[in-house]
């Protein structure tokens, strides 16, 4: 049977959910080393009392309030809150420096925001000065000098305010606006993406009449939720009556968390399943292997999704055979985190599925992937300009992303618009299919083919420095980084995978150089947003002296 979310708002949501699943586990959480739950009924008094605690600091219907934190219940329950009252949910994520949190903060005009902890206090301390509109901080955890969630909701409760908390949920519309969610800015500064409570439903509907996520299955969260593919998964996960279990201590804990909570319902971004595909390099593919590779996500998993960034088909082949179904989907910040899916009975590897019902995919005429629907976002935040720019004059949302549709209407992508090199001799290339072929090596973490106005294409390497120590010190060998980057065997083993990955492509297109980076990219060190995507701008501005040199030109 379908569940009906349509005609609900985020504001309305929890308290709806209330009434049809009651004593129902909504939230698992870790404390003190046990998983505990919180039951949609009480999920539903704590957003109340989030709500009216915000009212009565005088935060007015329409204001936004931002969230800085990592993945936890209370994040969800800090977002319901900020909906029931009537204002506008502004995710940070946690990773972002003082200074990107200031850009997020004073150009959403936030009145109010709730971090996590100290730490992420200390952040704002340093630029209150600056955000002059910033009238609230508060901390989910307790911060000495600081109003915590408890006292938050403690506020709410002694307040006489019921009544308007009531009268401001029921007024939210499908039109108003939900969430502000900044792109990770892969390219200049982030802009805020308007995001409608009708937008977040159509998706959080389409994955439900889809069957991705039903009323019996678990889900395991561990995305930053200041993205929306994970909000939408957990907002579709409570519609539906389904108990999102959140990740115990960041993505250090996913394994484990995951042989706990047992999930049946498991979003994620490629990293992870490279990883344990990459755990698994070398191992004969009997079902000895496979079980542990189930085992690996809990032994209990229905579907999977991977989202956010390209997966390469080896790698979903390898789980299908495996019994990990993992389904790629396809959307931007700007859709809302959905566009195409794959689905079991809807499947074609190494595409991106069809287009969901309720919307559009079309090819422009210079290979451009366009999509149109409810999903579409309003528009950026004080950035008429930006959002002119990102729609068709027909209304079609531009993706900046190359790619064709089948005969039987799987889309493919091939390409970023923005990220196609031009040699020096004039041939376009696509440099993603190589560096996904490149990471197949287990020694790979992250690949960067660099060719632009030049003679030909190189490439940047990191190491996964987990694999390559465990690699090393079972030989005897220095696990150190400096030794490992320039191990003739790693190297070797690297080079091997670039030349069968090169076999594959026209001689201009192959990669002809390489050099292994001593560290990772990562998200402290600039190169990576918060869902591991490479922040191409970046690496090439920064590891320019490096390039030059596999040119000859240092």
């Amino acid at each position: 049977m379908t569940t009906q979310v349509t005609t609900a708002t985020l504001a309305t949501l929890p308290f709806d959910d209330a009434e049809r699943f009651g004593d129902r586990p909504a939230q698992r959480f870790k404390r003190d080393g046990n998983w505990q739950s919180l039951s949609f009924t009480r999920l539903a008094g704590v957003s109340d009392d989030i709500a009216r605690g915000l009212i009565a600091l005088g935060v007015d219907p329409g204001s936004r309030v931002a969230l800085i934190s990592e993945t936890r219940a209370e994040w969800m329950q800090a977002a319901y809150g900020i909906a029931a009252a009537g204002c506008t949910v502004v995710p940070v994520y946690a990773t972002n420096s003082a200074e990107e949190c200031e850009w997020v903060l004073r150009d959403s005009g936030a009145v109010a925001v709730l971090c996590e902890d100290a730490d992420q206090i200390a952040k704002i301390d340093r630029i209150r000065d600056d955000l002059p509109e910033l009238a609230h901080v508060l901390s989910i955890d307790p911060a000495e000098g600081y109003p915590d969630l408890a006292a938050l909701r403690e506020l709410g409760r002694g307040h006489g305010n019921e009544e308007e908390r009531r009268r401001r949920t029921d007024s939210v519309t499908a039109d108003d606006l939900a969430v502000i969610i900044y792109t990770s800015g892969t390219t200049g500064k982030p802009k805020g993406c308007m995001i409608s409570h009708g937008n977040l439903m159509a998706c959080v509907q389409q994955k439900i009449d889809f069957g991705i996520i039903g009323p019996e299955d678990s889900s395991y969260l561990f995305l930053p939720l200041a993205h929306v593919f994970a909000q939408t998964a957990n907002i579709a996960s409570h519609a539906v009556g389904c108990v999102v279990s959140y990740a115990s201590a960041g993505t250090a804990a996913i394994l484990s968390d995951l042989a706990e909570v047992r999930p049946t319902y498991f979003p994620s971004v490629p990293r992870i399943y490279e990883k344990v595909y990459a755990a698994f390099a070398g191992a004969p593919r009997t079902e000895e292997v496979f079980a542990k590779v189930r085992a690996a996500f809990g032994g209990n998993l229905r579907i999977a999704i991977s989202g956010a960034a390209p997966i390469a088909v080896e790698i979903l082949e390898f789980f299908h055979r495996a019994g990990v179904p993992i389904f790629e989907g396809y959307g931007l910040t700007e859709s809302t985190s959905y566009g195409t899916v794959n689905l079991p009975d809807a499947l074609r590897l190494g595409s991106i599925g069809r287009p969901m019902p309720f919307g559009e995919v079309r090819i422009a005429d210079d290979g451009e992937v366009q999509l149109r629907g409810p999903h579409i976002f309003t528009g950026y935040w004080n950035d008429r300009a930006a959002t002119e720019a990102a729609m068709t004059d027909d209304g079609w949302l531009m993706t900046g992303d190359l790619g064709s549709v089948d005969e039987d209407g799987f889309v493919w992508i091939t390409g970023r618009k923005k990220e196609i090199i031009i040699t020096a001799g004039g041939k376009n290339l696509n440099p993603s299919e190589l560096e996904n072929e490149l990471r197949q090596s287990p020694f790979v973490s992250y690949a960067v083919m660099h060719g632009d106005r030049r003679p030909y294409p190189v490439a940047l390497v990191t190491l996964d420095m987990e694999y390559a120590r465990q690699w090393a010190a079972a030989r005897g060998l220095p696990t150190d980084a400096s030794s490992l980057t320039s191990l003739p065997a790693i190297r070797a083993s690297i080079q091997a995978t670039l030349d069968e990955a090169n076999s594959r492509h026209a001689p201009v297109a192959q990669i002809k150089r390489f050099v292994i980076l001593d560290h990772d990219f990562s998200q402290e060190t600039g190169e990576l947003t918060p869902t591991m995507k490479m922040k191409r701008s970046v690496i090439n501005e920064k590891y320019a002296k490096v390039l030059d040199d596999l040119y000859g030109q240092g």
